[in-house]
């Protein structure tokens, strides 16, 4: 008996020894491997990289910017048949494991131990979290057990639905996806809530290995393991062997979201909303932030906007003959796996990239650009089509004339007849138009040249372009808001200018060369006479134009000379357009914006346009009080009288000057045109009461648009067409006069008071006490102006010793 007590306290006492050596080795063990784990309570807090999104002023999404495409999607708004996918495919017991399951870790060491390759995971949805969010992608029994420890503390910290809410938005799916909603997005363009069955399944099968299941590349691998899915799904009771059965028979077939500014065309516009934003965030902010940003962009506008300056551009263009082909090529093969490789412009449809097959009596086949699924295959469908001898008039050459075997060219569906083509060509002219409200400067559609995939450089707010005559109304303005009237009368007659010693006499001229005589400012204004603005501005000093020129935002530094009231001076189109809305709204200072509001992640405004006041905005029930009134408290550049009387010399120049084809669109509207020494540039910036709109046309680098170019002939048949689009459906809505504003009938050409009637006699307006007096008697009616379209005005040659250095080209 006591050999026996001996013997079992002996065991007992080895145990215990065995125990505590045992415990001491675990906890060294432990120890080790807990001495650097990461903190993996930071997780509370993780914000991970999230797409920013733009979006148009009717909520349509314009452009998403990103490293990672993710959008952040609550476990609370993710449906169940997208969890239970991803349990069957991943962690079939992880609502009731710990954060390691021992059950995985048998199989994956067994399995291990028979293939003896690379070895197997048995990994958790928890420790696939703390793997992605906490350590690094080694794979290592060394980082296995650290794995296994962070995951078991996250179990004991964190709900199974916060686990699953972070595994769901951080796994990567393939294609730059990030997380289930951006997946279901770019693989099949829906939200996860309109996702099939079979939908589901294929996302749920990728965390294995995204690339070996590309639906493009390897769709049968892809369809298989989504069957896979869909077995575990059934054998873990989620759906009927029945229901899994049909859908392994549904084809894979992805259907990618196309998303590009180019379906509003609006690059420019996105681009410079781009540019904006990470200026004042920062890059990481932008691409990794999840902003929301509103945009004032108005796509119908858009479209109008991009449509009209194109037409015009191409109609110039083509004006002026047949240039050549994109490219020539053999056709040895296929033609339609060489044409697919060769670079498109993505913004300039239904424009298409296409090759000659063959010439003949009755047209020219050719081969149109085929298309590429995103897995970079060639669609095996070859479309053909004919240019006739009707697409290629234009050019005024015969079809054998402009085409080869083999040119590759630009062309465009003929309207109504199927399967013919016109004959395209880029054009070698750009310019730039831009829309916005001129009450607040939110800018409605900006296009800065003909393709943003040719050239990114925005001529609409990066090109310094002379403005010519479109700068005068600011001389009148100046001249206006100190003492002058519409009906003061200048002198349109020569004028010489000494220089300075040694430079010599600067004589500038009227476009047509010839004299008026004594004449009003309006008349001067519309007809764009060069020998009275310059007289005018001789008369009322530089400086002050000067003075006005940075007021109204045209130009920072303008030199004190007299060529500058003819637009000798650079701006660029988005500030000439948005100094001419300060006439319209009543010459309040607006600060062009693309931008509404910007929001972060969580929905707090960081940005706002409008600073307008509302003191009395934040009612909570309606109690029949007033409404709300805004407080304007922008600076007054202008007074509103003098506003509205350029407002209705511009509107003259409409109706009599050298606007006149803006008549057309049928409703208020005023402008002007401006063209530049040799017709390098031309202009047409105007206004209806609620829309100001600026239209430029040049040639980047700098040379005349043609002997005989005239902004009237190009840039406002261009505003013209836009406001018609623009207002057909907006009532005729006449200019707002400002109380204090008398209307008094003048003779046109004299601007003296009448009380006659006829073509020569306008309702001219006048500020309180400065109105010609009443002759007491009817003066004599006189026809108004010259028959036929009155000329633009360009900008006076300068002479010997350059009036204007650096000014003009």
């Amino acid at each position: 008996m006591r050999f026996l007590l001996r013997f079992v306290g002996f065991v007992f006492a080895s145990l215990a020894l065995l125990f505590i050596g045992g415990a001491a080795v675990a906890g060294l063990f432990i120890w080790k491997y807990t001495q650097d784990l990461p903190d993996y309570s930071q997780l509370a807090n993780y914000q991970p990289p999230v797409t920013t999104r733009v979006h148009a002023g009717d909520g349509s999404l314009l452009a998403e910017y990103s490293r990672e495409r993710r959008l952040y999607l609550p476990i609370s708004a993710t449906p169940k048949l997208i969890i239970d996918a991803f349990l069957s495919a991943e962690d079939k017991n992880f609502y009731t494991h710990n954060g390691v399951d021992p059950e995985g870790i048998v199989r994956a060491v067994v399995s291990n131990a028979r293939s003896g390759g690379r070895p197997q995971g048995a990994s958790t949805i928890t420790q696939q979290v703390a793997k992605n969010f906490l350590l690094t992608n080694e794979r290592s029994y060394d980082r296995k057990i650290r794995e296994i420890l962070v995951a078991l503390r996250m179990e004991n910290v964190y709900t199974k639905e916060k686990i699953l809410e972070l595994y769901l938005n951080e796994i990567y799916l393939g294609m730059g996806n990030y997380g289930i909603a951006a997946a279901a997005l770019n693989y099949f363009n829906k939200s996860v809530n309109e996702l099939t069955l079979a939908e589901a399944a294929y996302l749920a099968a990728l965390p294995k290995g995204p690339n070996n299941y590309n639906p493009y590349t390897r769709n049968q691998a892809a369809v298989d393991r989504r069957n896979w899915v869909l077995d575990r799904m059934v054998d873990n009771g989620y759906i009927t062997a029945e229901t899994a059965a049909e859908t392994r028979a549904v084809p894979l077939t992805a259907t990618p979201r196309t998303l590009s500014p180019n379906t509003y065309v609006a690059g420019y516009f996105a681009e410079e909303v781009r540019r904006q934003i990470a200026e004042r965030y920062g890059h990481n902010e932008l691409y990794e932030g999840g902003l929301s940003v509103r945009t004032t962009l108005d796509p119908r506008l858009q479209a109008a906007a991009r449509k009209v300056l194109t037409d015009g551009l191409v109609r110039y263009d083509e004006a002026r003959g047949w240039r050549g082909t994109v490219e020539t090529i053999e056709l040895n093969g296929d033609w339609g796996e060489v044409l697919a490789k060769k670079p498109v412009l993505g913004d300039i449809r239904p424009w298409e990239l296409a090759v000659v097959l063959s010439v003949d009596r009755t047209g020219a086949r050719i081969g149109l650009q085929p298309g590429v699924d995103p897995g970079g295959r060639v669609d095996a469908e070859r479309r053909t089509g004919l240019i006739t001898a009707d697409g290629v008039r234009w050019t005024r050459r015969g079809l054998a004339q402009v085409l080869s075997v083999g040119d590759i060219v630009y062309v465009e569906p003929q309207s109504g007849n199927t399967g013919n083509y016109r004959l395209r060509q880029l054009p070698a002219v750009s310019g730039a138009i831009v829309a916005m409200d001129p009450a607040t400067g939110r800018v409605f559609a900006m296009v800065g040249g003909f393709s943003f995939d040719q050239s990114e450089f925005n001529r609409a707010i990066q090109a310094l372009r002379q403005p010519g005559s479109a700068f005068k109304p600011f001389v009148y303005a100046a001249a206006i808001d100190n003492g002058y009237t519409p009906s003061s009368i200048v002198v349109d007659g020569p004028i010489e200018i000494d220089q300075g010693p040694g430079i010599g006499m600067w004589r500038p001229e009227n476009y047509e060369r010839r004299f008026a005589g004594p004449r009003t400012l309006r008349y001067g204004l519309e007809r764009s006479k060069n020998l009275m603005t310059v007289r005018l501005a001789r008369d009322v000093g530089m400086p002050l134009i000067i003075e006005y020129t940075k007021r109204f935002g045209i130009m920072d530094d303008m030199p004190a000379m007299l060529s500058m009231s003819l637009g000798a001076g650079e701006t660029t189109v988005m500030r000439l357009t948005a100094a001419y809305a300060m006439f319209v709204n009543g010459g309040r200072h607006i600060r062009p914006t693309l931008i509404d509001h910007i929001q972060d992640r969580w929905g707090k405004t960081l940005f706002r346009h409008d600073q307008r006041v509302c003191d009395t905005c934040t009612a909570t029930t309606w109690e029949n009080q007033p409404e709300p009134t805004l407080i304007d408290n922008s600076e007054q550049v202008l007074d509103p009288l003098s506003a509205y009387q350029v407002v209705s010399m511009l509107e003259g120049v409409v109706e009599r000057g050298t606007g006149r084809i803006v008549a057309e669109v049928g409703k208020p509207l005023a402008g002007k045109t401006g063209t530049t020494n040799d017709a390098k540039d031309v202009w047409f910036v105007g206004f209806s009461p609620d829309l100001a709109v600026g239209v430029y046309m040049g040639f980047d680098r700098p040379r005349s648009l043609g002997a005989k170019a005239q902004a009237a002939a190009y840039a406002a048949p261009m505003f013209r067409d836009f406001m018609k689009i623009a207002l057909e459906d907006k009532p005729a809505t006449p200019f707002r006069v400002p109380p204090g504003i008398k209307l008094v009938k003048v003779d046109a050409n004299t601007g003296k008071r009448t009380s006659g009637s006829g073509k020569g006699v306008i309702l001219e307006a006048f500020k309180p006490g400065t109105a010609p007096p009443d002759s007491g008697g009817s003066a004599q009616v006189a026809e108004f102006g010259e028959p036929g379209q009155p000329a633009e005005a360009p900008m006076a040659d300068q002479g010997p010793g350059g009036f204007a250095a650096g000014g003009l080209y």
